[in-house]
């Protein structure tokens, strides 16, 4: 084809892989002559990525095409000439399905399902379709369905054409299609009312958890990265948990904690698994994934895990930070990250060159492999200094009824300086800012910091 790269993944007579059976797929990715200005993807990497898309929901892709498109058209994308010569392809080869690369209108969707006669899925619907096959809690499958109706609603006239030679209409109704539309769209809607209340009720219960946590004073320690970065490999070498950790992107979707120790300092750490990010994320999901994600947004420590060794690594990286600050995580929390280099197993020994470069320059930074086990002591000892980095000294009195607030401040912090008298307590503890901000929360009232022992021994 003309300025178009063309993947074939069979024999060339036809004949499928093993999972012919889930539907022979087509993945076309439209690659704009002139890109979107602050995008800096590779597009055989984009290409890749929709090939491991399609894959994740067990299509059979038998062709893989980049399709360079001088002007998107607005009811096909691509002009009538590449639609025709498309179309070929897809009834020479059997095609069931067409994945498209990119956000299609309801318009050209059907459209193009018109002109190609196969089912027609656009990014935002394939990246639903893995979320609903992969989502397992009853918050993940709540918030799934919620995307998957808000993104369904508007193409409801997809499913109605052809009601129109059922019945007949008035001159002062609309058209019947137009009719059941309309009660589907008010099913949908009320279906969406009952899921949000649902899902409000488990965000509740999970605020609890978050609560309960926050009481048990260990410092949360988020995972955060691209999809297929490492994540779940790595949880699993750090917690000794049983994550599922596949070669396949959004293998894992709902989040997942587990307590554990830091060697060296005593200390426990709450480390979070969470779902992994990905470039263009559908809106509908970032906000389905809210509350999900919202174990970042009260995280002590982020941790952002990347496969260092892939093509489009630093553009992925830019895809996460762009994600972090829709969430809302500030610039320099952003900044305070700590940034592991993972999958160094798979480096050349140029790359493993260029990657202690980039960690000698960074203190924030850790070359590890979740695979083999290596860097991830050093990756334990950095958690442990920033959890511990923002320790201050807090003065502050307790009334001695009060035994539960100092059972907690001696499970929390580190008791510096004690006086008793008959009525109060009298404390300087040592704290880090995520738990001097749980014993303000606790106490009602601002803290007395001490700026250093000089004051104290006076």
């Amino acid at each position: 084809m003309d300025n178009e790269q063309d993947n074939r993944r069979n024999d060339g007579n036809g004949a499928g892989s093993e999972n012919s059976g889930a539907g022979r797929a087509l993945v076309v990715h439209p690659q704009l002559k002139t890109p979107i200005e602050g995008t800096a993807r590779l597009p055989q990497a984009q290409l890749d990525e929709a090939e491991g898309l399609a894959d994740a929901i067990g299509l059979d892709v038998i062709l893989a095409a980049m399709v360079t498109v001088n002007r998107p058209r607005p009811a096909t994308l691509f002009g009538t000439g590449k639609v025709e010569e498309l179309a070929a392809l897809i009834a020479a080869e059997n095609i069931e399905v067409a994945v498209m690369d990119t956000a299609l209108s309801p318009i050209q969707q059907r459209n193009l399902e018109r002109a190609w006669h196969c089912k027609v899925i656009d990014r935002t619907g394939l990246i639903l379709e893995i979320f609903a096959e992969r989502a397992h809690t009853k918050e993940g499958r709540l918030q799934v369905e919620l995307a998957r109706l808000t993104y369904q609603r508007s193409r409801l006239v997809r499913s109605w054409t052809h009601l129109e030679r059922q019945r007949g209409g008035t001159g002062t109704v609309g058209g019947p299609g137009e009719t059941q539309i309309e009660a589907d769209r008010r099913m949908i809607d009320d279906r969406v009312l009952r899921l949000r209340r649902e899902l409000e009720a488990v965000v509740r219960t999970r605020e609890l958890h978050r609560k309960n946590r926050r009481d048990v004073s260990y410092p949360v320690v988020a995972l955060v990265g691209y999809t297929n970065a490492g994540k779940s490999t790595l949880f699993n070498r750090l917690t000794g948990a049983a994550v599922i950790a596949e070669d396949q992107l959004f293998a894992t979707l709902d989040p997942t904690m587990r307590a554990v120790e830091i060697p060296g300092r005593g200390g426990r750490i709450i480390l979070s698994d969470t779902v992994g990010f990905v470039s263009a994320l559908p809106t509908q999901l970032v906000a389905a994934f809210r509350a999900t994600l919202e174990e970042v947004l009260g995280a002590d420590v982020i941790i952002h895990v990347r496969d260092i060794v892939h093509p489009d690594s630093e553009a992925q990286k830019a895809d996460v930070l762009a994600v972090l600050s829709d969430l809302g995580v500030d610039a320099p929390r952003r900044d305070g990250m700590i940034e592991v280099f993972n999958k160094i197993d798979r480096a050349s020994d140029d790359d493993r060159r260029r990657i202690a470069n980039l960690v000698e320059r960074s203190p924030l930074a850790v070359a590890v492999s979740a695979f083999s086990g290596e860097g991830c002591e050093q990756l334990l000892a950095l958690i442990g200094r920033q959890v511990g980095l923002d320790e201050r000294l807090v003065r502050l009195a307790l009334p001695h009824q009060d035994g539960a607030t100092l059972a907690w401040l001696y499970q929390i912090g580190e008791i510096v300086e004690r006086r008793d008298d008959e009525q109060t307590v009298w404390l300087v503890v040592k704290l880090n800012a995520a738990n001097a901000g749980r014993l303000e929360k606790r106490l009602g009232s601002a803290l007395d910091w001490v700026d250093d022992l000089v004051k104290i021994a006076g």
